[in-house]
């Protein structure tokens, strides 16, 4: 029997509200505010993601270890440039760096490195 259940992946940020936004758009998840210095969002079928507010948050520098990115997240997706055109349209940024041909490298809006991935 598990001690815990419905893990949550939180991800410091300078501003919540716009990485929730950002984040329901990109997973077509329902936003979910708690206050002012944390928001969410949550699958129908209980995933979520919460973004606190750390006010003197650095964004991480991929691939560069000064100031390191910790975690990242990848998502699937079914066309890397369809949707290329769509998480930047969302305010991603795709990095300089592309290591990869099956996978695409870009910052969330505030800085944490975020990869579509082909299945």
């Amino acid at each position: 029997m598990a001690i815990a259940r419905f893990p949550v992946v939180v991800l410091d940020c300078p501003d919540p509200k716009t990485l929730a936004e950002f984040y329901s758009a990109l997973l077509e998840w329902k936003i979910e505010r708690n206050d002012d210095d944390w928001w969410s969002v949550r699958a129908g079928y209980g995933d979520s993601l919460a973004f606190q507010k750390v006010d003197s948050y650095r964004a991480p520098e991929w691939p560069g270890q000064d100031v390191p990115q910790q975690m990242h997240l990848d998502v699937v997706v079914d066309d890397l440039d369809t949707a290329e055109a769509a998480v930047l349209e969302l305010g991603a940024t795709k990095h300089e760096n592309q290591p990869g041909t099956t996978f695409r490298v870009f910052l969330d809006p505030a800085g944490h490195p975020l990869c579509l991935c082909l299945d």
